[in-house]
């Protein structure tokens, strides 16, 4: 199926790996110039190399992407390299704190300033550009723990934020041809990942967490990744602020 994304640039934060990197592999193969982004510059110059092998014109920018400078200097490079933001895929996250009545408001403050912050903070740069452009697309990176209860508390408040933000973003942004949408892992294990050094650390007590838990198993970054391209794309023309889950049936929502 073709896509439509051959020559659009994009920007995909926490780049470097995991869902993020498979991402922005993802964009590249279907034309993408893609900005990497990510606080490191040599796990970002290995994913630049894949990019190129597979056909993409990757831009690596090393920045703290917590902070106002650091969303600032990844959206001007890219607009000083290829002149315009198509897609932004909001994807940098992460989680702290435990129980509820074990953590502290610097928890709940340094999960928001990974997850939610960020995502208003990139939005809000590259909408102006969208709008004067006619048009382009934005996808958040949320959970499952987002749109209902489970994992870390703190983590569980800031995706439900995510998912918020994601509607009322398109909701606004909608008269100008601008689509938001999010997109809700599971449990999604890669080399490396947290998922990964904990079955490393317990096989046996991560076999039966995903015999009790994942009905199709753990996810691959590539899952994601697929349906993110997706909703990047022409092809979803009119989706617009959903939420869409990747999750193999972990979740019990009904909505």
């Amino acid at each position: 199926m073709e896509l439509g994304l051959r020559g659009k640039v994009a920007i995909v934060t926490g780049s470097s790996r995991g869902i993020g990197r498979s991402i922005a592999l993802c964009l590249a193969e279907e034309g993408c110039r893609v900005t990497l982004a990510a606080r490191h510059e040599g796990p970002l110059m290995q994913v630049a190399e894949e990019a190129r092998a597979r056909g993409g014109e990757p831009l690596v920018v090393a920045a703290d992407l917590t902070q106002v400078d650091g969303v600032d200097q990844v959206v001007r490079h890219t607009v000083d390299a290829f002149g315009r933001v198509d897609v932004l895929v909001n994807n940098l996250g992460g989680g702290r704190g435990g129980l509820f009545t074990e953590t502290p408001d610097e928890d709940y403050g340094e999960t928001l300033g990974i997850n939610l912050f960020p995502s208003i903070r990139f939005s809000r740069a590259v909408v102006p550009l969208m709008q004067q452009q006619g048009g382009g697309t934005i996808v958040n990176i949320a959970s499952i723990w987002g749109r209902e209860a489970g994992g870390k508390i703190a983590y569980n408040v800031a995706k439900a934020a995510v998912i918020s933000l994601t509607k009322q973003m398109a909701r606004e942004l909608a008269p100008f041809r601008i689509r938001v949408n999010s997109v809700a892992p599971g449990s999604i294990i890669f080399p490396g990942g947290s998922w990964d050094r904990r079955r490393q650390a317990d096989p046996g007590g991560m076999a039966e967490f995903e015999r009790r838990e994942l009905p199709m198993g753990f996810g691959r970054p590539e899952d994601v990744a697929n349906v993110v391209v997706f909703l990047a794309s022409g092809r979803a023309a009119h989706v617009s602020g959903a939420c869409w889950v990747v999750d193999g049936v972990q979740g019990h929502s009904n909505i």
